[in-house]
């Protein structure tokens, strides 16, 4: 026996939403195939140029013959930024800077999803940490670069440091509050199914947080690599913030400009990565 739906009492929306799959469609393409994807695509490319051309305007056009504003011009900062990267010294700094940027993090993560964890899971601790972290987290990072040099001494160990105590609280809250939102049905089937501790963690609560994980990763990567160009501006010899006061002493502002265009390319570049990891993470778990 068949039956009908009173389609005239529905919107053309519901409609659409109560009729049956289209077969002869075939199956639904990537999202980065959509038209919606690529116009997004081209608004950001656009935005870009935009930029670009308000910085040559600012520099070559509007600028005096002879402003020193000149030095940072980009028709000579982008040649300069390509000779660099094949030359033997810019390559070795962005290794450099990169090296301390996963060790940092990795430190942060190794802290902060535990400790998110049983914060998320207890409220009481939650209570008793709270201001303490409140506290903490207000504090900038690189007011602890004296300290951490003194404690650590001159070299990687300081930087370290700095770089984990800003990355580790985006992973601490948002993993916490990952915990928080879990479906409460979740944690009463594993425990009608006699799920262990150890299975509930690794087969409910840490695919149930992932996605708050990883986006307080992506938060963290946008925390370090900002305070990470001062960190390497003291007691090291090599890094992307040690090579920008290498290129102002030595008067080479083209060279300059480039290295500040590689930063920004490159905190793109880990922020594109983080956000296509959240993207097939939460993928696999939807």
């Amino acid at each position: 026996m068949s039956m009908s739906w009173p389609t005239d009492s529905f919107t053309r929306a519901e409609r659409r939403a109560l009729a049956p799959p289209d077969r002869a469609t075939g199956p639904a393409k990537p999202e980065w195939l959509t038209l919606g994807a690529w116009r997004n695509t081209a608004l950001g490319i656009g935005g870009l140029l935009a930029l670009l051309v308000l910085w040559w305007l600012g520099t070559d056009v509007l600028a005096s013959s002879d402003g020193f504003i000149r030095h940072f011009s980009p028709t000579t900062a982008i040649p300069k930024l390509i000779a660099l990267l094949g030359g033997p010294d810019l390559p070795v700094h962005i290794m450099v800077s990169l090296r301390r940027v996963l060790v940092g993090l990795g430190f942060a993560l190794l802290v902060g999803v535990p400790l998110g964890l049983a914060i998320g899971s207890f409220q009481r601790l939650n209570s008793a940490t709270s201001p303490a972290f409140q506290f903490l987290r207000m504090i900038s990072p690189l007011s602890w670069m004296p300290i951490a040099v003194m404690v650590f001494g001159v070299g990687d160990d300081p930087i370290y440091f700095m770089l984990a105590f800003a990355a580790v609280w985006p992973i601490v809250l948002n993993t916490a509050e990952g915990v928080r939102r879990l479906q409460p049905a979740w944690l009463s089937l594993a425990s009608s199914l006699a799920a262990t501790r150890w299975e509930t963690l690794w087969h409910v609560i840490l695919p149930g947080v992932l996605g708050h994980v990883l986006t307080g990763l992506r938060l963290a990567i946008g925390i370090v690599w900002i305070v990470l160009v001062p960190c390497e501006m003291l007691g090291v010899s090599a890094g992307l913030g040690y090579f920008i006061l290498d290129t102002r002493d030595r008067l080479a502002y083209s060279e300059l400009m480039a290295t500040v265009l590689m930063i920004g390319l490159l905190g793109f570049l880990l922020d594109a990565g983080a956000r296509a990891l959240y993207r097939l993470a939460t993928r696999s778990h939807a």
